[in-house]
């Protein structure tokens, strides 16, 4: 089991779980290469989303005449391929927090060569960063920051080949899941505000309150929890989200890995849900080795409980974090936020595998500021997204009628909801960016492989279509779509592709990338994405870093600055060989940006004598401007 350990989660479900191949490739192929007329309208919204009235973005407007001239405020940056993080000239970054650092002063201090105890493993800042939002608080500023899952070999150093025990388990749960910190800048720049009352951490056994149409219903009933309305635990908290009313969003993404079969020799096999979602006999860590609940065989609902939107107040470390259901069950990679013209809340969600779905939530009340938020997140309708050739999309509402589901099969079972409809299948939806300065969004689409070449989870062909035009695509791209009349909540859409990931050094035909990508700023897989007060893109990526063959002039994983209107992209950051770079948000000021390194390969940050530590560096520019 100790090898599987370094197995990426699209790694894990194809060993265990391997997709079927789909028929007539040479025929998909075909129809990716007459695609290529299509593609030289990237960056160019088609006359499909003009005639929905969406009025943006042309690569013509005076604006993008004039994006030398101020729209970036840093020179771009090469690629590197060193074990350490490089900004631009004329700017600065500094460790914040890094796997291990005490958020109480009763927390063990940190070993670099064996790490933490169990003792201290719930009371220091946790492994794998991920997804992370600020907040101002009674003039304190907070943070609530992801741990995505667990690297064994830095957190366990001693175990070796060794079987994990109960109490190596308790720390790999306990060095999960968010961290809710206060920091504050001093004379040594942004440090963790120790023994703050605002300071939480929240793991795999932190009671939570299920919410919305499936609370109490069968499917989530289980021996410890027979009302169906109490769990233990968010697992695998990848991207995050902020509501408008100031409570945090942090999404379960492959929380499968989780789950297994603790007896060998029993007979079990895995139901048509529990397949889809890539559950079976052997979970990645042995929880249901020592905890019952993980063991499908004994608690076949508990998965059910899992893969939400949970929703945390950072500013009430009493308050118990809630599940919502009625944002659906899938990998949720990150929850986009924001409020239709009407004052309803929309949220943006991709489900984060291979031809799987990209899904909107519109409530039925509406959001004042200051009033009331009860139901905003439990009472609305979920849709998933449909893009037409034409470069126009429509979202099509998961109903019982149009799925055949009833409606709380709908919101535990969303990805055979999803299917029901027909809808697109993406190149692993990624995080949704929602743009505060023009009515639009963006979506990564990291990468497929499996285009044109396997089924996706639950069978569905994954030919070549608008939005995913390649085939084998391993470099990924960035969808945006400007919905009908500048409303979110609106069913229609136009959309385009800013950019194509590609190669341009050694690619050939569609694989070179967009004409926006070149020998300066090329990279692969886009993973997480923001939106500044500016209104430009941040891309991070997380992606093969080797710098070899396809990915020759990459270098390691980045984070690039993009104008949605010029199309122009730049590389401000590169992040330690072996690194995703993920997570991103900025001070109160603006005067700092704070960006997440999970997984370095390298002994970042502390050196050679020292296990590598996840870590968030905080970058500001030395002359005190903002950044973003």
């Amino acid at each position: 089991m100790k090898d599987l350990h370094h197995l990426s989660a699209d790694e894990w479900d194809e060993l265990h779980d391997p997709r079927p191949e789909i028929t007539e490739f040479d025929r998909v192929v075909a129809s990716a290469i007459s695609r290529r007329g299509f593609l030289s309208g990237v960056l160019a919204i088609g006359s499909g989303a003009a005639a929905l009235g969406t009025g943006l973005l042309s690569s013509t407007s005076a604006r993008a005449q004039e994006a030398a001239a101020g729209v970036f405020d840093f020179k771009a940056i090469p690629a590197f391929t060193d074990g350490t993080v490089h900004v631009p000239e004329g700017y600065e970054w500094k460790v914040l927090a890094r796997w291990g650092d005490p958020l109480f002063s009763d927390a063990e201090p940190f070993d670099p060569a064996t790490g933490i105890t169990l003792a201290s493993s719930d009371k220091v800042f946790g492994e794998n960063t991920d997804g992370m939002e600020a907040f101002v608080v009674d003039g304190r500023q907070l943070i609530a920051i992801n741990h995505e899952y667990v690297n064994v070999d830095e957190n366990l150093p001693q175990k070796g080949d060794a079987p994990f025990s109960a109490e190596d388990v308790t720390i790999l749960q306990n060095l999960q899941g968010v961290t809710v910190m206060e920091i504050a800048e001093g004379a040594e720049g942004w440090q963790i505000v120790v023994d703050s009352p605002y300071n939480r951490r929240i793991h795999h056994n932190t009671p939570m309150r299920i919410a919305g149409p499936a609370a109490g219903h069968d499917m989530l009933k289980t021996t410890d929890d027979p009302e169906g309305t109490t769990v233990l635990g968010t697992l695998n908290n990848c991207g995050s989200g902020k509501t408008p009313w100031g409570t945090y969003l942090t999404c379960e993404e492959n929380f499968n890995g989780y789950f297994g079969v603790a007896n060998p020799e029993i007979e079990w096999s895995s139901s048509e849900g529990f397949a889809r979602y890539g559950i079976g006999r052997e979970g990645r860590y042995g929880y249901e080795l020592h905890q019952a609940r993980f063991d499908v065989s004994k608690e076949p609902n508990e998965p059910h409980r899992f893969g939400y939107v949970v929703e945390i107040d950072p500013a009430n470390a009493d308050a118990m974090p809630v599940k919502r259901t009625a944002l659906g069950r899938i990998k949720h990679e990150n929850a986009a936020a924001t409020v239709a013209p009407d004052g309803r809340v929309v949220v943006y969600m991709g489900d984060d595998e291979r031809g799987e779905y990209l899904y909107r939530y519109v409530s039925n009340g509406t959001y004042t500021e200051g009033g009331r938020t009860e139901g905003l997140l439990d009472d609305g309708q979920l849709y998933v997204a449909k893009f037409n050739d034409d470069m126009t999309g429509e979202w099509v509402a998961l109903t019982p009628e149009a799925t055949g589901m009833d409606a709380v099969e709908i919101l535990v079972h969303t990805r055979m909801a999803a299917s029901a409809v027909g809808a697109t299948t993406m190149d692993r939806p990624e995080w949704v960016a929602v743009s505060d300065a023009a009515p639009m969004a963006c979506c990564a689409l990291t990468n497929n492989s499996n285009r044109a070449v396997k089924a996706n989870a639950g069978g569905d062909p994954m030919p070549v279509n608008g939005p995913n035009p390649r085939p084998e695509n391993n470099y990924g791209q960035v969808v945006r779509w400007m919905p009908e009349n500048g409303d979110h909540a609106a069913d229609r859409f136009g959309w385009d592709l800013y950019v194509m990931a590609g190669n341009p050094i050694v690619g050939q035909g569609d694989y070179k990338g967009s004409d926006n990508i070149n020998e300066g700023n090329l990279f692969n897989s886009p993973d997480g994405m923001m939106f500044d007060s500016r209104g430009l893109l941040w891309i991070q990526t997380d992606g093969e870093d080797s710098n070899e063959g396809p990915y020759l002039g990459m270098g390691n994983n980045q984070m690039l600055a993009g104008d949605p209107e010029s199309g122009e992209i730049r590389r401000f950051l590169t992040g330690p060989k072996g690194s995703e770079v993920t997570g991103l948000t900025w001070s109160a000021d603006r005067s700092t940006m704070f960006v997440g390194i999970q997984h370095p390969g390298a002994p970042f940050p502390d050196g050679p004598d020292s296990l590598p530590r996840s870590s968030v560096v905080a970058v500001k520019r030395l002359d005190g401007g903002a950044v973003g």
